[in-house]
C-alpha cells in the first residue's frame, strides 16, 4: 500500500468531515432565512447527520475489514460528495434534512476507513506520526472552518459551503476505487447483522435523546434496553460485530472512555464559552472566533509533538498529563474575562485535547490487528461523536446554574478520566543490547548445553 497516498487520503477524509461540521454552523442562519425553515427544522439538519453517522460507524468499520478499507473509503468519499452536492441544490429544508442523513451514512463509511487504512499501511511502532499529522489537520480544519464558511456564505450564499466537498471527494474517492488493493483474502466470517441493528438502535437512541430539547427520556430508555440486549447477543453469537480481542482489551476500553470524557468536556466547554464571549462580553462571532484561535493553534502544535512525547513518556503518562492540562484549561476559562486569560484557557484546551487525541487513538488502533482495524477505527470515531453530543447536552442543562458552575462541572468531568489513564500502556523498555548480554562461560560443557535438545 502506498503510504504517502494513504496518509493524504486519510487526512483528506478527516478534514472534509471536520470542515463540513464547522461550516454548517455558520451557514444555518442563512439557510433558515432562505428556506423559511423553523428552528426545529434547522436543528434537524445537524441531528439527522449525527444520528446516522453515530449509529453506523462500527458496522461500517466491519465492512471495511471485510471488503477492503480503500474500497469502503472510496465509496464513502464519493457518496459524501454526491450528498453534499444534492444539499447545495436542495429546493426545501426537507430535502436538506434527508440528504444530511444520507451524508451521515457515507460519512460513517469513510471515517473508520481513514484509520483502518493507516493501520494497514504503517507498522504499529510507526503509527503515532501519521496519526499526529491527521490530528493536526483536523485542528487546522477546526480553525479554518468558521472563517471559510463565513467568507463563502457572505460572498456566495449558504449553498456554496456544501459544494466545497465535491472536489476532494472526486480527487480521493475515484482513485481509491480504481486502484487495486493488494491484501490477503480475509476469512469469510458472516456479518453480525442482528448485532449491527442493535448497536445502531442503541447509538441512534442515545444521540437523539441527548440532542433533543428537552432530553428525550424515551430515547434514553430505548437505548438502555437495546444496549442490554446487544451485550447478551454479542456474548452468544459465533461471529460478534464487536470482536473480543478489541473490546476485551482493558487499555482499549480505557482509551475509548477517555476520548468520550475529554471530547464531552471540550465541546461542552466551547458551547458555554460561546455564551460567555457573545452574550456576557458582547463580542460578535468573528471576534469570538479570534479569541478561541489559540485552541486550534495549540492543538496542531501538541499533535505534532505527541509522537516524540509518546516515545519518551509512554501513552499513560502523556495522556494523564494532557487530561490534567485540559481540566486546567476549563478551570481557567471558568473565571476568565480578559483577553490574556481567555487565550491561556483556550491554549490549554488545545494542548490537552490534541495530545489526548493522538495518544488515545494510537492505543486503540495500534492494539487492533489489521483484520479488525476498521472496527477499532469505528469505535474511536463513535467515541468522538457520542462525547460531544453528551457534552453539549450536559452544558445546556448546566447553563441554568450559570456559566461558572457549568464550567467547573465540566472540569470535574475531565478529571474523572484521570484514573482511567492507569490502564494505558507505559513506555516500552528497550531490549538489552548485545554488548550488555552476559557472556556464556567458556567451559567444555557450555556448547553441549546450547546444542542439546530441551528435556521433555
Amino acid at each position: 500500500m502506498n503510504r504517502p497516498w494513504t496518509l493524504a487520503s486519510s487526512v483528506a477524509g478527516a478534514v472534509v468531515v471536520a470542515l463540513d461540521g464547522t461550516v454548517l454552523t455558520v451557514a444555518q442562519p442563512s439557510l433558515q432565512r432562505e428556506l423559511s425553515a423553523s428552528f426545529a427544522e434547522v436543528q434537524w439538519t445537524s441531528t439527522a447527520y449525527l444520528v446516522a453517522v453515530a449509529s453506523l460507524l462500527v458496522f461500517a468499520g466491519r465492512l471495511g475489514d471485510r471488503h477492503g478499507q480503500r474500497r469502503v473509503f472510496g465509496l464513502g468519499m464519493l457518496g459524501f460528495g454526491a450528498a453534499s452536492a444534492g444539499i447545495g441544490l436542495a429546493p426545501g429544508v426537507g430535502w436538506v434534512i434527508g440528504l444530511r442523513a444520507a451524508q451521515g451514512v457515507f460519512g460513517a463509511l469513510l471515517q473508520p476507513a481513514t484509520l483502518g487504512m493507516l493501520r494497514a499501511a504503517y507498522p504499529p511502532d510507526r503509527l503515532a506520526s501519521p496519526l499526529a499529522v491527521r490530528t493536526a489537520a483536523i485542528g487546522l480544519a477546526a480553525a479554518a472552518g468558521p472563517l471559510v464558511g463565513g467568507a463563502l456564505v457572505t460572498g456566495l450564499g449558504w449553498r456554496a459551503v456544501f459544494f466545497v466537498n465535491v472536489v476532494p471527494a472526486l480527487a480521493f474517492g475515484l482513485p481509491a476505487l480504481l486502484r487495486p488493493e493488494r491484501r490477503p483474502v480475509p476469512a469469510r466470517t458472516p456479518l453480525d447483522l442482528p448485532g449491527a441493528v442493535l448497536l445502531a438502535v442503541t447509538l441512534a437512541g442515545l444521540v437523539y435523546a441527548v440532542t433533543a430539547r428537552p432530553v428525550s427520556g424515551a430515547g434514553l430508555a430505548l437505548s438502555g434496553v437495546t444496549a442490554a440486549v446487544l451485550v447478551r447477543h454479542e456474548r452468544r453469537t459465533a461471529s460478534p460485530l464487536l470482536p473480543p480481542e478489541v473490546i476485551g482489551s482493558r487499555a482499549v476500553g480505557a482509551a475509548l472512555g477517555i476520548l468520550v470524557a475529554v471530547s464531552a468536556s471540550l465541546f461542552g466547554t466551547l458551547f458555554v464559552a460561546t455564551y460567555v464571549l457573545q452574550r456576557h462580553l458582547g463580542l460578535d462571532p468573528f471576534h469570538s472566533a479570534l479569541r478561541s484561535l489559540p485552541l486550534a493553534v495549540l492543538m496542531v502544535v501538541a499533535a505534532s509533538l505527541c509522537p516524540a512525547l509518546l516515545r519518551r513518556c509512554g501513552a499513560r503518562a502523556a495522556t494523564a498529563g494532557a487530561t490534567a492540562v485540559l481540566a486546567l484549561g476549563v478551570l481557567v476559562l471558568s473565571g476568565a474575562t480578559g483577553t490574556p486569560a481567555l487565550g491561556c484557557g483556550f491554549a490549554l484546551l488545545g494542548a490537552g485535547f490534541g495530545t489526548v487525541m493522538v495518544a488515545a487513538t494510537q492505543v486503540i488502533v495500534r492494539r487492533a490487528e489489521v483484520a479488525v482495524a476498521g472496527v477499532a477505527g469505528g469505535l474511536q470515531q463513535t467515541a468522538l461523536n457520542v462525547g460531544p453530543a453528551v457534552g453539549v447536552a450536559g452544558a445546556t442543562a448546566l447553563l441554568s446554574a450559570g456559566t461558572g458552575p457549568a464550567l467547573l462541572t465540566l472540569a470535574a468531568l475531565t478529571a474523572l478520566a484521570l484514573p482511567a489513564t492507569r490502564a494505558l500502556p507505559t513506555r516500552a523498555r528497550r531490549a538489552p543490547s548485545a554488548a550488555a548480554t552476559p557472556p556464556v562461560p567458556h567451559t567444555p560443557e557450555a556448547p553441549i548445553r546450547a546444542a542439546a535438545p530441551p528435556r521433555p
